[in-house]
């Protein structure tokens, strides 16, 4: 890598970690380019020779924030297969309760992985929906195990179901302007949401 390119790219990854921490401390509203380019020390226009626009940067930042959960929900459910539908309900279980924390703890990045919305016209990057998929596996692995009988298209269609009603949970939950719920009732609250759904996909149509 020449020296341009090389300063090229730790003048990026210092606009990443900008907008990350600004993200971090005031969420989406927070991230203003003029002063991005004041903290990293260049000019406004300059942002634009390392990222295409603010929705790549917006994408930048939750690229990180996807490999960190990654290794999260990784960490917190084991390199074991569940060898049984008892097993996979408490990987299902444990997966929920590590996305939950995450979320508690990263509130307004994660917030922005849902609340970022393309400029009208432009479409997300196939390798910023890739990414978003990828985590799917943390799901359809115990779900296969739940559902033997069902197609890949069909576990993938209940995965994103699951993940839908988990999510809607944990979002609502943390919700401060809303009815913002206690770390525990929260956790027994989605326990019990996951438990009740892996009983009702193990039991025979």
């Amino acid at each position: 890598m020449t020296t341009t390119a090389a300063r090229r790219e730790r003048q990026r990854a210092q606009l990443i970690d900008a907008a990350e921490r600004a993200i971090a401390e005031k969420g989406l509203a927070g991230l203003k380019a003029r002063e991005l380019a004041q903290e990293i020390g260049c000019a406004l226009g300059a942002i634009y020779n390392l990222v295409a626009d603010m929705d790549e940067l917006v994408l930048r930042v939750g690229s990180r924030t996807l490999a960190r959960l990654d290794a999260a929900l990784s960490a917190a459910e084991g390199k074991d297969t569940p060898a049984s539908t008892d097993a996979a309900a408490d990987r299902l279980v444990a997966v929920a309760l590590a996305y939950c924390a995450f979320a508690r703890d990263n509130l307004q990045l994660w917030r922005v992985l849902f609340e970022h919305r393309m400029a009208e016209g432009a479409v997300v990057p196939d390798w910023a929906v890739s990414e978003q998929m990828t985590l799917f596996r943390h799901i359809l692995e115990p779900l296969s195990v739940l559902l033997p009988d069902r197609s890949e298209p069909e576990c993938m269609l209940m995965s994103r179901t699951l993940f839908s009603a988990v999510h809607g949970v944990v979002a609502i939950g943390l919700e401060e302007k809303l009815i913002a719920v206690p770390r525990q009732d929260l956790d027994r609250q989605i326990e019990g949401l996951v438990r009740l759904v892996c009983k009702g996909l193990s039991v025979p149509d």
